[in-house]
């Protein structure tokens, strides 16, 4: 079965929500409620909010956070590092292989390290959620040469390993395919990068 995804775009930057619901059951899984709680809150049934799931503890991801639980109930999920990083309270950890239960269905946590400590894709079958992990053109901001190094590396295990087909949904703007970045993603792998190159960074 199929997990429904939905984007908000919330905020002044804009920002990617995702709301990721089971279609047999109902429940639905809040990805990064990042801003604007009324909107989000109006998208759901909020009896029907099973969990809120956090691919990472950026200010912009979690700006609408309090509320939203606050108002739903629901418990959430991060991975430790960002949640010791931001001190973000967390109801459950989001570690790499485990599953969150979401109605009859389960949501892939895949752990890819690199825009910070604790960045996590959220695998639904052929779409994931991928955060600020990766966007189309390039991965998502570094804040150090070793980030940037670390960020490549996850991506390689992990992203690029996935059928080309693989849909990858960014915290912020539309989203791209794993087929679509990989020879661009390969190039510059092969390609020579200065000593100190971190930031936002694109693959050409």
């Amino acid at each position: 079965m199929n997990l429904e995804l939905e984007r908000l775009e919330l905020g002044p930057w804009p920002m990617n929500c995702y709301l990721v619901r089971c279609p047999a059951s109902g429940q639905v899984a809040i990805v990064d409620p990042g801003a604007d709680p009324e909107t989000v809150l109006q998208s759901v049934d909020v009896d029907a909010v099973c969990c809120i799931l956090l691919t990472h503890g950026h200010p912009d991801h979690v700006g609408a956070l309090d509320a939203v639980r606050k108002a739903t109930g629901a418990p959430v999920g991060i991975h430790p590092a960002d949640a010791e990083e931001w001190e973000l309270q967390a109801d459950f950890p989001l570690v790499h292989g485990s599953e969150v239960e979401l109605g009859q269905c389960r949501v892939g946590v895949v752990h890819v390290p690199g825009h910070t400590p604790g960045s996590v894709c959220l695998r639904l079958g052929g779409e994931v959620i991928v955060g600020d992990a990766i966007f189309p053109g390039g991965p998502g901001h570094t804040t150090s040469p070793a980030a940037l190094a670390q960020s490549l590396e996850s991506l390689a295990r992990h992203v690029f390993r996935w059928p080309d087909d693989t849909r990858l949904y960014p915290g912020h703007g539309g989203s791209t395919t794993v087929g679509a970045e990989r020879e661009a993603f390969l190039a510059f792998l092969a390609a020579d990068h200065p000593a100190d190159l971190h930031g936002d960074v694109t693959w050409r």
